[in-house]
């Protein structure tokens, strides 16, 4: 006979600098009683483990941070993967999707076997094509397995557009659906200040030239950030901290968040209820009609990439396949 559970854990795969800005968050607003770091380059594991801890001792956080195995992320409560490659310069997109793919396919099967209550939490892009794949690869509920999707592109909606209505960010309630990348959309048509229809609240700006502007905003901020200092980690580290709270708290928040689409066959982004067992309900929007249909075109365009990386993964496995054989004879 088992005992109780005593403590929550959450199990970070990756600790560069998205990884451990999340271990920071999680240790500066603890919600967790552990912090498991598991990264193949041992030095730098065994760094962040020592920096991090130092930061727990201050006397105002009981949370304990330490390096582990694949194993032992695989009994976390949450295991949130930020590990991925990055891409080399002349790269395709399949080519290093195919590459983080194999990665993804690695660390499943170093968890293997994974707790049947474990949520997994995607961070690494592309997340969608990710997300989709680590539902077939960890055997684990479509509802335990989801990615930050356009969490943060959506915080930056309601960032630039609280400065423009001069309000508090959380008066605007406003999303980002679709994909986290280009063919991303906003959806306009239900976006509230308070309960009142963007349209009432800003009838004057907004015009089809701010929702281009706002749109290349929310769209490109990630870009310019890495342009200028290499890489974004503060906001999607407090993003996926966030998520981390709702889940463990099962505070039942909705989030636009990326999950299995049955209707539209692949991982993106839209609004859904999220709890103690990850994706609760997906919450219905109402979309415009130019909505639903820029839903559909980003739908068919992740859908494409999807087969595109299932034909480079096979041929990666018939090659290795004539490899073995060409050993053997």
């Amino acid at each position: 006979m088992t005992g109780p559970k005593l403590k929550t854990t959450i199990a970070i795969l990756g600790c560069g600098d998205v990884g451990s800005t999340l271990a920071y968050t999680l240790i500066l607003q603890p919600i967790c009683s552990e912090v498991i770091l598991v990264d193949l380059k041992k030095e730098l594991l065994e760094a962040q483990v020592r920096d991090l801890s130092d930061a727990t001792y201050r006397g105002g956080s009981g949370v304990k941070v330490r390096a582990g195995t694949h194993k032992d992320a695989g009994q976390a409560d949450i295991v949130v993967i930020t590990a991925g490659a990055k891409q080399k310069t002349g790269e395709s997109r399949l080519s290093l999707l195919s590459r983080n793919l194999h990665i993804l396919e690695s660390i499943f099967s170093s968890m293997s076997p994974i707790s049947p209550h474990t949520i997994l939490l995607l961070v690494a892009n592309p997340v969608d094509i990710l997300t989709h794949f680590a539902r077939r690869l960890s055997g684990l509920p479509e509802s335990q397995v989801l990615g930050t999707g356009t969490s943060l592109d959506s915080a930056r909606l309601r960032g630039i557009l609280a400065k423009k209505a001069e309000v508090a960010p959380n008066s605007i309630d406003a999303y980002v659906l679709g994909e986290h990348g280009d063919s991303q959309f906003i959806a306009w048509s239900s976006a509230t200040i308070g309960t009142t229809p963007l349209a009432l609240a800003m009838p004057e700006q907004l015009t089809p030239e701010f929702k281009v502007e706002i749109s290349a905003h929310t769209r490109g901020a990630a870009g310019a950030i890495i342009a200028a200092k290499g890489c974004t980690s503060y906001g999607i580290g407090n993003i996926a901290a966030s998520i981390c709270k709702y889940i463990l708290f099962d505070s039942r928040s909705v989030r636009p968040l990326s999950f299995y689409q049955p209707s539209l066959g692949c991982c993106l982004s839209m609004p859904a209820v999220v709890g103690r067992r990850g994706i609760i309900k997906a919450m219905p929007i109402q979309l415009d009609d130019e909505e639903k249909a820029q839903l559909e075109s980003c739908a068919k365009g992740l859908k494409a990439v999807i087969q595109g990386a299932e034909k480079e993964l096979y041929a990666d496995r018939e090659l290795e396949k004539a490899l073995l054989q060409d050993k053997g004879s």
